[in-house]
């Protein structure tokens, strides 16, 4: 490929918020997340002092937003309901008087099951929380033991239907592919989810991820074939039960789709604030990407010390835009129009022409030439289709 010229954007794209969380009660064998397990004997963490710490890092990128509109929050995790409701009130009001936020924004929090948060779910719905991500993973104790969780599957069914009781817009993560998971055994995790007709859920297959505790002590887990079984069961559970696969892990009924996960997807901007958190902000000649320091310790100490966590901030280069655009847009089931492309990259769509050919091609993605959309087989063999664009 010739050298690109730098991106020129017609105009920007929305924008969301990102604050993450970095504590959770107990470290998952499977987790590659930025999280960090509360030391026991300890009091837990210094709820007063992050929150400070967030509300300066949220004021470091006003001036780089400065304007623009937030069309949604996602308060990730670690275990964000770990927070007290004054706590995540008094954030949530920090971030009101800073930022200009659309009306009915779209607000999801994280949370656990555990019996003690449970409690906690109708004072963050005040606090202005409307969608809620529970961390279900499976409704079995014996899986739930096999993954390390704290809960159990009653504490799961319990939690779900409070949140039902108190959220606009609830999501179930479920996982599949389990350690010695039967095809019996995940129809019967699914149907206890679709049972409770929650709006949205969201079905990962566990895979052994670096530097995780799983990766170092692998389980039994299902052969390809199994999973490859029990993912067309899930598949056709979901299609007769009302929901759309909407992105690749994604399944919502009507309306009910994630906005804020919908617009990483389409290569929108988000500011990222709390320890590790990633940001990506576009202006009118050039797109940046942002991490921050990843520990909590030292993430608190960089914005009390220096007034900025920032450990690495850069323009992307032109001839990295398409596949970062590809890698997300290809997700979506019904992919974007067209257009989307220049609009978010800022850049000719023919830069990316011969890769389009060539999924076309073989059948990975659709011939519609109004739409980026992967095919059923395109989202079955996505990394191929993602990796067309890598030149």
């Amino acid at each position: 490929m010739a050298a690109l010229n730098q991106p020129s954007l017609a105009a920007l794209p929305p924008l969301a918020l990102y604050i993450h969380f970095p504590w959770c009660e107990k470290k998952c064998p499977y987790c590659d997340f930025n999280s960090h397990q509360i030391k026991e004997g300890k009091s837990g963490f210094d709820e007063q002092r992050y929150i400070n710490a967030l509300i300066a890092d949220l004021e470091t990128e006003i001036p780089n937003t400065w304007g623009r509109q937030v069309h949604s929050i996602f308060i990730g995790g670690g275990t964000p309901s770990l927070l007290s409701v004054v706590g995540m009130d008094q954030l949530l009001c920090a971030v009101r008087a800073r930022i200009n936020l659309e009306p009915g924004a779209e607000i999801t929090m994280e949370a656990n099951p555990g019996s003690v948060e449970v409690e906690k779910l109708a004072g963050f719905a005040k606090a202005g929380i409307n969608r809620i991500s529970l961390g279900i993973q499976s409704f079995q104790d014996e899986q739930l033991k096999a993954l390390g969780r704290i809960h159990n599957g009653e504490q799961a069914k319990t939690a779900v239907q409070i949140a039902l009781n108190h959220f606009k817009s609830v999501n179930l993560d479920l996982m599949y592919g389990l350690p010695n998971q039967s095809l019996e055994s995940a129809k019967a995790d699914l149907e206890t989810a679709l049972s409770f007709q929650a709006p949205h859920l969201s079905l990962y297959n566990l895979t052994l991820e670096p530097n995780t505790y799983f990766a170092n002590f692998p389980p039994k887990l299902p052969t390809d074939d199994e999973i490859d079984a029990i993912f067309e069961q899930n598949l056709e559970l979901l299609t007769k039960a009302g929901y759309k696969r909407y992105e690749v892990s994604a399944y919502a009924q009507k309306d009910q789709e994630c906005k804020h996960n919908l617009n990483y997807w389409r290569f929108g901007d988000y500011i990222g604030i709390g320890a590790g958190a990633h940001g990506k902000i576009s202006y009118p000649g050039k797109i940046t990407r942002q991490v921050r320091e990843r520990h909590p310790e030292t993430y608190m100490q960089a914005m009390e010390t220096k007034g900025n966590a920032l450990i690495e901030q850069r323009d992307i280069d032109a001839q990295d835009l398409p596949f970062e655009f590809m890698l997300n847009a290809l997700r979506l089931s019904d992919g974007v129009d067209t257009s989307t492309f220049s609009e978010r990259t800022g850049l000719p769509l023919s830069v990316i022409s011969k890769g389009l050919d060539e999924a076309s091609k073989k059948g990975l993605l659709d011939e519609n030439p109004s739409k980026l959309k992967p095919t059923a087989l395109g989202l079955r063999y996505l990394n191929n289709l993602q990796e067309m664009f890598l030149t």
